[in-house]
């Protein structure tokens, strides 16, 4: 979060061009207004790497240092470094030091990313011995990394043969976390779709490759290869370093330098080149991927620009959103209209050499590609010849103002995003590091362009007369790449000799011993770390306030939202009851993007894009720890605007909630079947999280209110609903409209404000009682009942998806033996993710992601993402008890936990995070004080705690339930006696 302190606007008087600090030179500054900050571009003297900071008043600094990285196959050997490179370095020697900073550290974002053509190591902390903490040891990961004495990181995190089964009859298997890792991935239809869309659009550069590795390529990658391509592509030549934040420069750089002077230059060649693509028209191209039928799609994709440049770019932003943001778009409009697909949308791929634009028709009809692409085509040369609406260009370019002075980042430190922004044009740009982080001018530009039909000129270039096009038809079909790689290892393995089967056995049992192999006492004293000491005490937490002069019960956030106000609405669902939950769930899809009294659909999605920063409709449902059997559902109402549009803030949510009509049957269909996609998409490509949610049904009352309304149920009934679409909707209209008139009502509703008084008053004055009034006590009487099943009596469940690998829950209710607080499950929930599970699970087992999570509720539950197994996995997690009783960390390893856990806890929020938060406790029945009491929990969690979580966790034995998302296959061959469940429909 930004203070108030400094204007970084103007420039260090210590740094100014062809100064030198500490073997850096300062080669130019950047004003930045955008962010009140200040680029300063440097270069290391000894070695040309670059060095980039962004000198601002923030407090969360970060650091990041980048490779360029363009791959030259499919074997995926840049991701495989990037995992790599973190598993040890010459000054730093122990297995996991990754981990080891995610145990011990304060930082508020650290991980590694590998893109089409770089790889990025970002770290982020509020503290500044900490982020040196970080650096060091990534410094030294990249620079000096255990790859070249140790060749079995490679199989671990790359690909080795294992034998599964016993005997003759043991089967020949691929492991390895990326190779598991990518089967995940590839079992996505979109990102299968992407990765053909790239080769058609540059058959002769790195982007046709895919640079996470391709699983069937994966194994051609041999360890000499990827030592040589290590030592030519990670060197300070080939590195781009971006500090962020209030931070004493000349100290970090002298940090920096230190560590540059110590990095070795291998000389075994020259990085991998990025060349220009030059036009091609690559026509049409068919794929075939088993998966469910209704994941049928063509895409069309479009090089429309350079890297560098920016207004370019943000201009097709815009205009994608102009074209398809939502179903009143014109372009989107006519695709569904033509009903060629279940859905469509427009992509901008950027951050790359040439951005492109791809549009995709979702659930497409068989043997439509050719008339999608005239459609698209002939619908793009009428808006360029007609002119397109300039009231929507205008909303649309409302939308992207809005986003970019918000710089909302998710999960993102500002830091780290922001140096992501830098590398979109750095990378190929020695000249312009800062041109994505500027927009103003780009802005301004874009508004004109609006009246002088610069848009039209862009469409026209961009999609009519492309010069740099493709098309690529996904086919679902039963035969897939796991086939033939079944195929493929049964003959490797027919060939093989007793002594060849015999060495792959003695290979993985040596490589098991090394993963298994405590790390030596002093190499751990190696690592630099944090004590509890050096945490500090965090400041008050802004309460909210009870506004007494507002219409409705409002409670109001004073917080500094740099001029953006953010408003919630509260609707209670208890006068619902279960079996109505699922069509109260529906609505927040068919809000705002119907028809109303006051605008048709098109209008109406104009007038929000253009007055709102946000609108959006959900549902959620709120428990007590104390009571597993209560709950407390509600519809949220989430809008946000800049100060100046307050009118809009207090009348246009009112205006979707009170005064839409439900009569457009068609447009009611095409918008749920694009959530029925969406879902689906999530059950694929993050199953884990589905998982979990489903193992949680079995224990609280709440759980089951979201599954009913946006978990597995939702989905099921969703489904059938479409299915028997005919029969239902004339009914649905009628249920729909008195769902809603029963939902907004005053009756039970309350207000959250986070933004100025003035403008909270303004609301209030122009939204009155936001148009709602009392619906009577029959209307408002609670009715909602959820039966509870035996907590004793387990879930076994398997939902059947189109993928390769699993993602496998395991769940176990509050235990009796249970006396530890919050606070020390906490902290032993980081000891069993990132020591014991990471170990077993995704060290040995190939998943690449595991963890643990003890909720207040006293429900326990583990999870593994994208994993090769499921029997195996359980048997894994069910040694978590053993693995705690006999724990033997020391107090500087429980102090590790102990210091990470407090840093997790305190991580800076954005303001609207910060109100969000006070409203979820306090619908949760959360004392206030609750997060404090967490804390000093935390602080006094001892080695004994520890080990007392054992008792508990040793009666998953007993009382455990399992639920996994994985292939029909995989599920079958459990011995967990699952039942299965059919999501989506098999390939024809």
């Amino acid at each position: 979060m930004q203070q108030d302190k400094k204007d970084f606007t103007i420039p260090n008087p210590k740094l100014v061009v062809g100064s030198k600090h500490s073997g850096f030179s300062v080669t130019a500054i950047h004003p930045i207004p955008e962010l009140s900050a200040t680029g300063y571009e440097l270069r290391h003297d000894a070695s040309g790497a670059r060095a980039l900071w962004l000198a601002c008043d923030d407090v969360n600094k970060s650091f990041a240092i980048s490779f360029k990285t363009p791959p030259a196959d499919d074997t995926g050997v840049f991701h495989i470094l990037e995992h790599s490179v973190l598993c040890g370095s010459d000054r730093f020697p122990v297995k996991e030091p990754f981990v080891n900073l995610i145990k011990t550290s304060m930082q508020t974002f650290l991980n590694a990313m590998t893109f089409p053509d770089k790889t990025m190591y970002p770290v982020a902390s509020t503290n500044e011995r900490d982020l040196e903490n970080l650096m060091d040891v990534y410094l030294d990961a990249v620079l000096h990394p255990a790859i070249y004495q140790r060749p079995r990181i490679f199989e671990q995190e790359g690909w080795h043969y294992e034998l599964a089964g016993e005997g003759d009859d043991a089967q020949l298997i691929y492991n390895g976390v990326v190779f598991n890792e990518m089967k995940g991935a590839l079992s996505d239809p979109d990102e299968i779709v992407f990765e053909q869309v790239s080769r058609a659009l540059f058959p002769d550069t790195p982007y046709r490759f895919v640079s996470g590795g391709d699983p069937r390529y994966i194994p051609q990658l041999s360890y000499e290869q990827f030592i040589n391509t290590h030592a030519r592509h990670y060197n300070l030549a080939n590195s781009y370093t971006i500090l962020y934040g209030d931070l004493d420069i000349e100290r970090e750089l002298a940090f920096i330098n230190k560590r540059f002077e110590q990095a070795v230059d291998r000389g075994v060649g020259k990085p991998n080149v990025l060349p220009m693509q030059a036009p091609v028209q690559a026509g049409l191209s068919q794929i075939k991927m088993a998966t469910a039928p209704e994941n049928a799609s063509v895409s069309l994709a479009y090089v429309f620009a350079t890297a560098d440049q920016r207004k370019r770019v943000l201009a097709a932003d815009v205009l994608l959103d102009t074209l398809a943001g939502s179903n009143e778009a014109p372009l989107k409009r006519a695709v569904l209209e033509a009903g060629l697909g279940q859905d469509f949308n427009a992509t901008l791929i950027d951050a790359e050499l040439q951005p492109q634009v791809i549009f995709q028709l979702k659930g497409a009809k068989p043997g439509v590609a050719k008339q999608f692409r005239e459609l698209v085509e002939n619908t793009c040369a009428r808006l360029v010849a007609e002119g397109i609406e300039r009231e929507r260009l205008e909303a649309s370019l409302a939308q992207a103002e809005f986003n970019l002075r918000e710089g909302d980042w998710g999960v993102y430190a500002d830091g780290v995003a922001l140096s992501m922004q830098v590398m979109s044009s750095w990378l190929y740009n020695d000249d312009d590091p800062v041109a994505y982080l500027h927009y103003e001018d780009a802005l301004a530009q874009l508004k004109d362009a609006v009246k002088t039909g610069g848009f039209e000129q862009l469409l026209d270039e961009m999609v009519v007369h492309s010069q740099h096009s493709c098309a690529v038809e996904l086919v679902p079909t039963d035969e897939g790449a796991a086939n033939a790689e079944v195929a493929e290892l049964a003959e490797l393995r027919a060939q093989m000799s007793a002594d060849q089967l015999a060495a792959i056995a003695d290979e993985v049992a040596a490589l098991r011993a090394e993963q298994e192999a405590p790390d030596a006492p002093e190499d751990i004293a190696l690592l630099p770390r944090l004590h509890v000491s050096d945490i500090k005490d965090v400041p008050e937490e802004t309460l909210a306030t009870l506004d007494e002069t507002a219409a409705l019960p409002c409670y109001a956030y004073d917080l500094d939202t740099h001029g953006i106000d953010y408003v919630w609405h509260y609707f209670d669902l208890r006068r619902f009851s279960f079996d109505e939950l699922p069509y109260v769930s529906m609505l927040t899809d068919l809000l705002g993007k119907l028809d109303t009294t006051e605008h048709d659909a098109s209008a109406l999605d104009m007038l929000i894009e253009r007055e709102l920063g946000f609108l959006s409709f959900s549902v959620e449902a709120y428990g007590r720890d104390e009571d597993p059997s209560f709950v407390h559902p509600l519809l949220v109402v989430r809008a946000s605007a800049l100060a100046d549009k307050t009118a809009a803030l207090a009348t246009l949510p009112a205006e979707v909630w009170s005064k839409t009509l439900y009569t457009d049957t068609d447009r009611i269909y095409n918008l749920l079947v694009q959530h029925r996609i969406a879902m689906e998409q999530n059950f694929i490509g993050a199953g884990h999280r589905a998982a979990m949610a489903a193992l949680a049904t079995h224990y609280s009352a709440a759980a089951k209110a979201t599954a009913q309304m946006g978990g597995v149920e939702y989905y099921l009934f969703l489904k059938d609903l479409l299915a028997h679409w005919d029969e239902h909707k004339d009914a649905l209209v009628n249920t729909l409209t008195n769902i809603t008139q029963r939902i907004f009502t005053a009756d039970e509703v309350s207000v959250s404000f986070a933004g100025s008084a003035d403008s909270r008053k303004r609301f209030w004055e122009l939204g009155g009682t936001l148009g709602l009034t009392k619906a009577g006590k029959q209307t408002a009487a609670h009715q909602l009942e959820i039966a509870l099943p035996d907590p004793d009596t387990p879930m076994r469940q398997g939902y059947i998806i189109p993928s390769d690998v699993c993602y496998v829950g395991e769940a176990q209710p509050r235990s009796m033996a249970d006396n530890c607080s919050l606070g020390a499950w906490t902290v032993a929930s980081r000891a069993l993710s990132f020591d014991y599970l990471w170990n077993e699970v995704r060290v040995k087992g190939g998943a690449y992601g595991t963890g643990f999570q003890h909720g207040s509720t006293g429900v326990t539950q583990f999870w593994s993402y994208r994993d090769p197994g499921i029997d195996d996995t359980i048997a894994r997690y069910e040694g978590a008890s053993a693995w705690l009783v006999q724990w033997s960390g020391g107090e500087d390893e429980l102090e590790g936990y102990i210091v990470s856990s407090v840093a997790s806890h305190d991580t800076p929020l954005k303001p609207r995070q910060i109100a969000r938060r006070q409203d979820s406790q306090r619908f949760a029945g959360k004392p206030q004080g609750w997060r404090h009491d967490v804390r000093n929990q935390m602080l006094a969690t001892t080695a004994e705690d520890l080990r007392a979580m054992a008792v508990p966790l040793s009666e998953l034995h007993d009382h455990h339930s399992v639920v996994v998302f994985g292939g029909k296959d995989k599920l079958k061959e459990s011995q967990l006696n699952l039942t299965l469940t059919q999501l989506m429909d098999e390939a024809n």
